[in-house]
């Protein structure tokens, strides 16, 4: 069985796919890890995403292409998280799993709103150590200290107020009609993402239980 999560920046979307993949065998293929990853050796990825701007389509689909062939997706299925991004991914994704006789059996989306995705991002701090907290949703025991390591937190540039907004643009501009393509194809689910994260997953993983009988 093969999903997709979708959904704002800020919607939780990284929690609820460790929760799904840890639950249900899936393996997770996060795009934001791989810009991560390709974030320290190119120059041109880096600055896209410190902007909060999108990575061209072409590199994101060679990305996901890459690893749809790897044994442990034949053999266990994925959950996308980050991919795809445009109505156009969406087809390219469609085709390359055509082409393995494969196909996506239901996309999550979780909604939250603009204006909570903007509380919630630019409430984020994170420390060098790898711990991430929130100033309004997980707050540190001391302001700007980590409470593991006793390093400083920091926000990241393309988590500041003024990116995030050009970050939920972008989303509304070029993200949101994938709602529509999922929904005429059949296959979106909608959950609602101001739930606390428990209840989330949930409405998710009750979708896949029952959809797995």
């Amino acid at each position: 069985m093969n999903y997709v999560l979708l959904g704002p920046p800020g919607a939780g979307k990284g929690t609820q796919a460790k929760n799904i993949v840890e639950k249900f065998s899936l393996v997770h293929l996060s795009t934001g890890d791989m810009f991560r990853d390709a974030k320290k050796s190119d120059k041109n990825i880096s600055s896209l995403i410190s902007a909060g701007k999108l990575v061209p389509d072409e590199v994101v689909i060679d990305m996901v292409k890459g690893r749809l062939h790897n044994e442990d997706i034949v053999k266990n299925g994925f959950l996308l998280d980050g991919f795809p991004r445009t109505v156009h991914q969406a087809q390219e994704l469609d085709d390359m799993l055509r082409t393995e006789n494969k196909k996506i059996n239901a996309v999550f989306f979780i909604d939250i709103g603009n204006e909570e995705a903007v509380r919630r991002i630019a409430g984020r701090r994170v420390c060098v150590c790898g711990a991430s907290f929130n100033v309004v949703m997980m707050p540190p025991k001391k302001e700007d200290i980590c409470d593991f390591c006793g390093g400083a937190l920091v926000q990241r540039s393309d988590d500041k107020e003024d990116v995030v907004r050009e970050r939920l643009e972008i989303y509304d501009k070029q993200t949101k009609p994938l709602i529509e393509y999922y929904k005429n194809s059949g296959i979106l689910v909608e959950i609602d993402g101001l739930k606390d994260e428990k209840h989330v997953f949930q409405q998710i993983s009750e979708y896949i239980e029952k959809s797995r009988r």
